[in-house]
């Protein structure tokens, strides 16, 4: 695997312990378990962490006021969530989880979609860092009271009249994080309560083929997997997922390959499949 620490997306393990005290840098716990393992992502991170590194719970700096989970929240919420992690939008932010790569790539479109300039994502992730034997912290880490100047992009984000569009035009191409069981139907979903398979016309890519050791794979690699699911990265393309998080894998895996203006459905199946008047495929 070729390390890509000059990457604008990633950063290595050396780099970020080099440059852990930089007082502009901050270092983001981006930890996130899918709602059918059974672990606590708060706890985990309190039990060890990276020096200094702050817990982003997506499921609380979300949309309080939806079932759906873990929405993006009002940019007014977000900048005070933010602000209270002791985060400013002019600072350098280095974003990592605990399974290698899954939370931190939500956590990374999440600061860029509220206009964070400078995210990056850590390169095998804790798994990584704990391997090579590097320093943990336990409990909560503390940073004084931050700003953050929130500047939403709306046009990075989807709703599902956008999507429904999108599916019965093809003015986008929809492509699906999901494992292929769910996607086609043969599988329930994790969260109860929704109807199995796909937005019809939507191609499926599971966000696993895409990486690998807590990377994005390179280059070549992500453009034949896009290619063999049938999509064609010169057009326009809308990620999908179950909650919105796997789909920012995708997301991220396709501007590394340098496709820029890919927009991210937030409300994913967790919105669709719950929704009678919207339709669903299957196989």
């Amino acid at each position: 695997m070729t390390a890509s620490t000059d990457s604008s997306f990633f950063v290595s393990t050396a780099w970020l312990a080099e440059n852990l005290a930089a007082p502009d840098l901050a270092v983001i716990d981006g930890t996130f378990f899918m709602p059918d393992e059974g672990r606590d992502a708060r706890a985990e991170y309190l039990s060890g962490h990276i020096p200094g590194a702050v817990f982003f719970d997506i499921d609380a700096i979300a949309d309080q006021a939806t079932d759906l989970p873990h929405m993006l929240p009002t940019p007014e919420a977000f900048a005070t969530a933010m602000g209270q992690l002791g985060l400013g939008d002019r600072m350098r932010f280095v974003v990592y989880d605990a399974t290698g790569l899954l939370g931190a790539a939500r956590v990374w479109w999440t600061l860029r979609v509220f206009g964070a300039e400078s995210v990056r994502i850590l390169e095998g992730g804790l798994p990584q860092w704990r391997a090579e034997g590097r320093d943990l912290d336990s409990g909560p880490a503390t940073r004084a009271p931050g700003v953050f100047a929130a500047r939403f992009s709306a046009a990075a984000v989807a709703d599902a009249e956008n999507v429904k569009q999108a599916s019965e035009s093809g003015s986008a191409q929809i492509v699906d994080a999901r494992a292929a069981a769910r996607f086609k139907g043969e599988a329930p979903e994790p969260r109860p309560g929704l109807r199995s398979g796909h937005i019809p016309g939507s191609a499926n890519i599971p966000w696993r083929e895409v990486v690998a050791e807590g990377r994005i794979k390179p280059a070549e690699d992500v453009k034949a997997v896009f290619a063999k699911a049938g999509v064609d990265v010169a057009r326009p393309v809308i990620t999908t997922c179950g909650s919105g998080v796997t789909a920012s894998i995708l997301l991220l895996a396709l501007e590394t390959i340098g496709k820029s203006g890919v927009v991210l459905y937030d409300g994913s199946w967790s919105e669709w499949g719950s929704r009678a008047d919207l339709p669903v495929a299957k196989g």
